[in-house]
């Protein structure tokens, strides 16, 4: 009845009830699945003003989506709750070239944006493996990073300012349009990261950078597992900073060259996929240091040749997160963070965690950062391989901290994640959190359930 209620309050506003469409935005990447009450599609910031008003007056639990491409259920609704998608909200609306910033609506597709920019010469550093299809708005959300991060930043660092609206349907703007501004504390930073719980993004402003002027892109092999560790901490220290320092391990090798092959190494223990970006005489110089230090290590180094050998490469490298399927059905993801020196310590870990098991754990990522994707390889319909994978999350996590790391780089917390935010975060911490969360949201309607555990 509600329901039906609010569809004759929407008017203008696409509105369903279907149950293939409830199917279709009741799950994002984690697989979680749960059906909203309905789904609404927003074209302008005044359509979310105007559901978020009547489901204020009626306490009707709202889940804002961007493309669904979280993997920690950020995105999953509630029982009974509407799923309000932006993916129509996906205008550029002004690049400020001589400033160096661009607005834009939250359903823009990330990819879609750097191509935008890379036209006139300008640059959206944070990339993450979904660019092509996640939305800047969940970006934003999820605070997303990528293998850019490591010279770059993640997306908090681009964020200039944010229109969203309050969860009583009213307009709240934060940030500026210049390059400083400390007025009152930084709520564009409090919502950034947010996971949708605090606001309903409408409008983004972005820092944009010159595009680099050239890119060397190296691919390089080792036949030890714990070198490659060493080698990312070796060149770290050689105050030399790639803007990409990817790690791939055996495990990942084999299934992306099964899924889409395009000449990676089988028989290696790990390849490193590094990039500079910069003057070319400054690379050039950078890449000649990077090669002796991987040599040194034992490894094989090769140079793309071209942007197509280049863009094989990337491709491979994104194809990582589907391809590992074709190793097991079930994927149990978590992405890790150490200090780049207790990458090789974390990976011995992780290969003495799987061994002990006798469950694969396989693991790529952002090593230049410390960011190690951590999968572990299941079949959910044998509940006690699933019960086992599942079990090895908490022991991966407490290794995790005690090397002085952290249990989420760039995924968020979501649903998945919840049960060990206390593993991290003190009482005092999450208390102060729930407190914030209920000045935005007294009546917690907005994103229910997400990062905070009930029995926490």
């Amino acid at each position: 009845m509600i329901i039906n209620r609010l569809i004759e309050s929407l008017h203008g506003i696409k509105i369903s009830t279907e149950p293939e469409d409830l199917l279709c935005y009741g799950f994002d990447a984690s697989f979680i699945e749960a059906y909203p009450s309905a789904v609404v599609w927003a074209s302008s910031t005044e359509d979310v003003v105007r559901l978020m008003r009547y489901a204020y007056e009626h306490d009707i639990a709202v889940v804002p989506r961007g493309a669904g491409t979280g993997t920690t259920g950020g995105a999953v609704p509630s029982k009974g709750a509407v799923v309000l998608s932006l993916e129509k909200m996906d205008k550029i609306l002004e690049i400020d070239a001589e400033n160096l910033n661009v607005l834009c609506e939250p359903g823009v597709i990330n990819g879609k944006l750097q191509m935008e920019l890379e036209k006139i010469g300008l640059f959206y550093p944070p990339d993450p493996a979904s660019m092509n299809f996640c939305t800047i708005g969940g970006n934003v959300a999820e605070n997303a990073g990528g293998p850019r991060a490591l010279k770059y930043g993640v997306t908090r660092d681009y964020v200039m300012g944010i229109e969203s609206v309050l969860p009583d349907g009213e307009v709240f703007t934060t940030g500026v349009r210049t390059t400083k501004g400390v007025v009152g504390h930084d709520l564009t930073r409090l919502l950034v990261g947010s996971e949708g719980t605090l606001s309903i993004f409408t409008k983004i402003r972005l820092k944009v950078l010159p595009l680099p002027q050239e890119v060397v892109t190296l691919l390089v092999t080792f036949h030890d597992l714990e070198s490659s560790g060493q080698a990312v901490s070796k060149i770290i220290s050689s105050r030399i900073i790639p803007r990409t320092l990817e790690f791939m391990d055996r495990e990942v090798l084999g299934a992306v060259e099964q899924f889409s092959p395009v000449g990676l190494p089988r028989n290696a223990e790990a390849v490193l996929l590094i990039e500079l970006d910069g003057h070319p005489t400054i690379i050039k110089e950078e890449a000649e240091k990077i090669v002796a230090i991987c040599e040194n290590f034992g490894a094989e180094v090769s140079m793309a040749e071209d942007e197509d050998e280049r863009e094989k490469l990337w491709t491979a490298r994104r194809a990582i997160s589907p391809a590992l399927y074709h190793i097991n059905p079930t994927k149990i993801n978590e992405d890790i963070v150490v200090p780049r020196n207790r990458i090789p310590e974390m990976l011995k870990r992780l290969k003495k965690l799987s061994e002990e098991s006798g469950i694969k754990i396989v693991n790529f990522g952002h090593a230049g950062d410390g960011n190690i994707h951590v999968n572990i390889m299941v079949d959910k319909k044998n509940e006690e391989e699933y019960r086992k994978g599942m079990g090895l999350v908490e022991h991966i996590f407490r290794d995790t901290l005690e090397l002085g790391g952290t249990i989420s780089g760039e995924h968020g917390i979501g649903l998945t994640k919840s049960a060990y935010i206390g593993m991290e975060i003190s009482h005092q911490g999450i208390e102060l959190m729930r407190a914030i969360k209920k000045v935005f949201d007294p009546k917690n309607i907005l994103n229910p359930g997400k990062i905070f555990p009930p029995h926490i």
